[in-house]
């Protein structure tokens, strides 16, 4: 595999990507752009709904996190996002991870209208999944590891999460935007491994923060996805991936989508710096272990008011 001239080509820019950016686009990922497209048609007719009907899936501790929240329930530090969201995750059976999976346990809560939302959504979280496994084996040859690296204990049965995200455009009076708030959502990190980024094609509003501490904009491509770094691969990586911060400011007068799917390492996981990585980044271990599912939920029990 290291071998293709072809692969080792991909691999060079994912190497840098990751060390200078911790973002980039893919493109020629085999995910059908018809089906791509279907999913974000299919978000917008749910974020169209009557407010009474999309609160029939409304997110609570008991149904694990899982399920439509209103705008302003999501906080980033401190501070309500101006979005409405479905969160989903892979669905925990009861007591298979203990009381490490204890809050996370149950079932998503699909829409029934939208009809055929359930089927949608599973068949392009599968393609996601595969296409996420992918880009990690490149990932991998890229930090100097076998493709297999983020497979097994770390990654063998990923967990995934996606969030289907509804941006309302700025209000406008007497002919002015009037933003109550216009960060759609707040400066953060992603918690994970690698997150793909499926978003409207006519409105940009996705920002990343380069290293200068610039804020820039990462438009939509046709035909491709932003992917970017999360917190365990830099941890998987002492740090030569970097998780950078990006936020949401939707300054269009236009309601924006954005799905994005999050790869995530075994629920159970307990993620530390790779040998390789420690050896090419100076001989000095940076960074802690982590249990990812306590990460997941330290964050997921303070990122929302229900």
């Amino acid at each position: 595999m290291a071998q293709d001239p072809g692969v080792c080509e991909v691999v060079k820019q994912l190497d840098q990507a990751c060390r200078e950016a911790g973002f980039f686009y893919v493109k020629g990922h085999g995910i059908p752009e018809t089906l791509v497209k279907e999913v974000r048609n299919i978000t917008h007719k749910f974020f169209d709904l009557p407010y009474e009907e999309k609160l029939k899936i409304k997110m609570t501790a008991a149904a694990g996190y899982r399920g439509y929240q209103r705008v302003g329930e999501n906080i980033t530090k401190g501070v309500p996002d101006m979005h409405e969201a479905i969160d989903c995750y892979k669905e925990l059976k009861q007591g298979m991870y203990g009381a490490l999976g204890k809050p996370m346990e149950g079932c998503n809560q699909w829409p029934h209208n939208p009809p055929n939302f359930k089927e949608l959504m599973e068949s392009y979280i599968s393609l996601c999944t595969d296409l996420s496994r992918k880009i990690m084996r490149g990932i991998a040859l890229a930090l100097g590891g076998l493709p297999d690296e983020f497979e097994g204990e770390r990654g063998g049965d990923a967990f995934w999460v996606m969030r289907l995200i509804g941006y309302p455009g700025v209000s406008t009076a007497n002919g002015k935007c009037t933003p109550e708030n216009d960060i759609g959502c707040g400066a953060h990190t992603d918690y994970g491994l690698l997150t793909l980024v499926n978003q409207d094609e006519d409105i940009t509003a996705l920002q990343v923060r380069n290293l200068s501490g610039e804020w820039i904009s990462a438009p939509p491509i046709p035909g491709t996805f932003v992917c970017n770094i999360g917190d365990m691969l830099k941890i998987l990586s002492n740090g030569l991936c970097e998780s950078t911060l990006h936020r949401v400011i939707n300054n269009s007068l236009t309601y924006r989508v954005c799905v994005a799917f999050f790869y995530e390492p075994n629920y159970d996981a307990a993620v530390e710096p790779l040998e390789v990585c420690v050896r090419r980044s100076g001989g000095t271990r940076r960074f802690e272990k982590a249990v990812y599912g306590e990460h997941l939920v330290s964050k997921v029990q303070t990122n929302f008011v229900m």
